[in-house]
Parts: C-alpha cells; sequence; structure tokens
C-alpha cells in the first residue's frame, strides 16, 4: 500500500489542480461544440483522459526533472526525487498510463486518432523545454490547449472563428497562470540554471500577466457575442474579472506562497466559465 501511494503521489492524485487546469478547456470545448448539449459518451471519455494524460504529464515531468527536484525545496519531496520510485518504476507507469490513454482514445471516432499524436509529443516535450527556451510555458500553453481540437473534432465541429478564440483564450490564460506558478519558483529556477517566463520578464512580469488577463476576458465576451449566449453568461465574466483583481492584488509583493495561490486560484476561473455556459445556451 505504501508503494502505491507513492506512485498515486507521482500521478499528482492528492493535487488535482493539474487534471482541473486541463479539464475545465476540454470541457468549455465540448460544450461549445455540441452547443451545449454534450453527449455523456464524449464527456467520460474526455474527462478521464484528461486526468490520465495529466498523470503521464506529471510522471514525465518528474523523470525529466529527477536531478533537479532534489535541490528545491518545494519540491525535494517527490517520489523519485526522494528516492522513493526508480525511474524504471515511473517509465512503466507512465507507458502503463498510456495504454490506458490509447484505449480511451480508441473509443473515440477514427477522426481524432491523428490529433493524439502531436499532443503526446507535445506532452513528452514541455518538460524538457525549461533548459533550452526562455519561456517554456509557451509550450505548456500549447499542451493545454490541445483538448481542444480534438473536442471539435470529436463532435465534426468546424475550426470556426468561436475555435480559434477559445485555443487563443486558453493558451494566453495558460501564460497567465504558469508565469504565477513560476514566480513562487523564480529564484530556486535561477539557483539551478533553468528557465521559465517569470525570470525572461522580470519585474514586468505583474504587468504582462494583468495585460493577458484583460486579453482573456475581451476574448470571451467576443465568444459570448458570436454564439448569442444568455446574458447571465456575463455574471460568470464579472465573477471571472473579480477573480483577476484578487489574483493581481496577491501579486503585488511577489510573494512566493502568494504566487502559488493565485496559480491554484485560477482552477475557479476556469470552473465559473463552465458553470456559465451550463445556462448560456
Amino acid at each position: 500500500m505504501t508503494q502505491i501511494s507513492h506512485y498515486l503521489s507521482l500521478m499528482r492524485f492528492d493535487k488535482p489542480i493539474g487534471w482541473l487546469l486541463l479539464m475545465w478547456p476540454t470541457l468549455l470545448a465540448l460544450w461549445i461544440a455540441s452547443a451545449g448539449q454534450p453527449s455523456a459518451k464524449f464527456f467520460w471519455i474526455f474527462s478521464l483522459g484528461v486526468i490520465v494524460m495529466r498523470s503521464a504529464g506529471c510522471v514525465i515531468n518528474d523523470i525529466a526533472d529527477r536531478n533537479f527536484d532534489p535541490l528545491v525545496e518545494r519540491t525535494q519531496s517527490r517520489p523519485i526525487a526522494a528516492g522513493q520510485v526508480s525511474v524504471r518504476a515511473a517509465l512503466l507507469l507512465f507507458v502503463g498510463l498510456g495504454v490506458i490513454a490509447l484505449g480511451l482514445l480508441l473509443l473515440l471516432p477514427m477522426r481524432v486518432w491523428p490529433w493524439s499524436i502531436p499532443a503526446v509529443i507535445v506532452t513528452i516535450a514541455y518538460p524538457f523545454m525549461k533548459r533550452f527556451i526562455q519561456a517554456p510555458q509557451l509550450v505548456l500553453g500549447i499542451a493545454f490547449s490541445f483538448g481542444i481540437p480534438m473536442v471539435y473534432v470529436a463532435c465534426d465541429h468546424p475550426f470556426d472563428l468561436v475555435f480559434w478564440l477559445l485555443v487563443l483564450s486558453n493558451f494566453l490564460w495558460v501564460l497567465v497562470y504558469d508565469t504565477a506558478y513560476a514566480m513562487s519558483d523564480r529564484e530556486d529556477d535561477l539557483t539551478i540554471g533553468v528557465k521559465s517566463s517569470a525570470i525572461y520578464l522580470g519585474e514586468h512580469d505583474r504587468t504582462v500577466i494583468g495585460l493577458l488577463q484583460v486579453v482573456v476576458l475581451l476574448i470571451w465576451l467576443s465568444i459570448m457575442w458570436l454564439l448569442e449566449l444568455s446574458p447571465t453568461f456575463l455574471f460568470s465574466l464579472l465573477l471571472m474579472a473579480g477573480l483577476f483583481v484578487y489574483q493581481q492584488w496577491l501579486l503585488r509583493h511577489r510573494e512566493r506562497q502568494a504566487c502559488f495561490q493565485v496559480f491554484l486560484n485560477n482552477a475557479w476561473v476556469g470552473g465559473l466559465l463552465w458553470v456559465g455556459l451550463l445556462t448560456a445556451f
């Protein structure tokens, strides 16, 4: 049982924030692509797929960071860094999760299958990007947006203007919350020599996050207008704007724990949008 708990920890089952941030854009796309009437089959397949792929992403991330995590206080207790799970066992777990993901994929229409290839490639590549590019969050933005085209293809919905706005809004939103996350790790990242958007932006971090938050809100206002959603959706956007203001307040001193709290708070942002869509069609 102890070893199982280590595997669950490796997959971050005790920290649902990751799969929530991946789940919300996928469900938003599902509701929009199906005009508010998604099939139960697609709902469960994509929901389970999000959890499995997020778990796989965490495993490959810890394998990639096995030499860095022991040097950072926040990550020293991760199973591989703490020696609780071997790299070989972690790789086997990753393969096992991949098999489960493949099984779920095969339940979807064949036209969706080719989209899984770039999704897996980006998932595997992302953990290594912090060594090579100044803002690896750009790659995470792509990885966390792949559920959107897969949903649209599954629903046989064309890639229209709303689709592209949905992808753009999610990509920018990922930059918002993962830059805040990177701000909480900035000192550690500088010490061990890895890159992040927080390091790249420096003192302009809060300003850029604020501008991106405004753009995300404007994009969702555009989506609301294009889809002719019910005015009740505007209430969700107002609450979302309030959360963004609160996040800016948390970031004011760039304190480590406050920056991490901003990251966690974004789970409510996505949840508000989804709840708004439930009554907006």
